[in-house]
């Protein structure tokens, strides 16, 4: 006989895990997830670099979202000092996010209706 497991969750203990939270408050802020697939792809990039991959994104705001992510440890800024070149990359936590990425991509390949899909110049291959 089939055992039947009983899936349904009790609303009184469910709370979001605040690891969860935590993820998601970094990949679903806006130009965080295009940032950091144009590094996954295309590897350490000049700010000028990323500045044209994301080419809707302000220059002001993508200081802002490299700074945060380079605080949250997913991006690591690497300045030369013989040419005052400044060069941004993944950290090792960041490169862990390739397979999350893959799923996205995956995921919006199959449900995003190009009815209703926002109007974009150009998508990057998926990894």
């Amino acid at each position: 006989m089939d055992q039947v497991v009983d899936k349904t969750i009790d609303a009184t203990q469910f709370e979001l895990c605040p690891k969860f939270e935590w993820t998601f408050s970094i990949l679903g802020k806006k130009w965080n997830g295009l940032i950091i697939d144009v590094l996954l792809n295309l590897g350490p990039q000049r700010f000028k670099d990323i500045a044209n991959k994301v080419s809707k994104c302000s220059d002001r705001v993508l200081v802002e979202r490299l700074k945060e992510l380079e605080n949250d440890g997913i991006v690591m800024r690497k300045t030369y000092k013989s040419s005052a070149l400044i060069e941004y990359s993944l950290t090792e936590k960041g490169q862990d996010l390739a397979d999350v990425m893959r799923s996205v991509h995956g995921w919006s390949e199959k449900w995003c209706d190009k009815q209703t899909a926002p109007k974009v110049d150009q998508c990057h291959q998926p990894l």
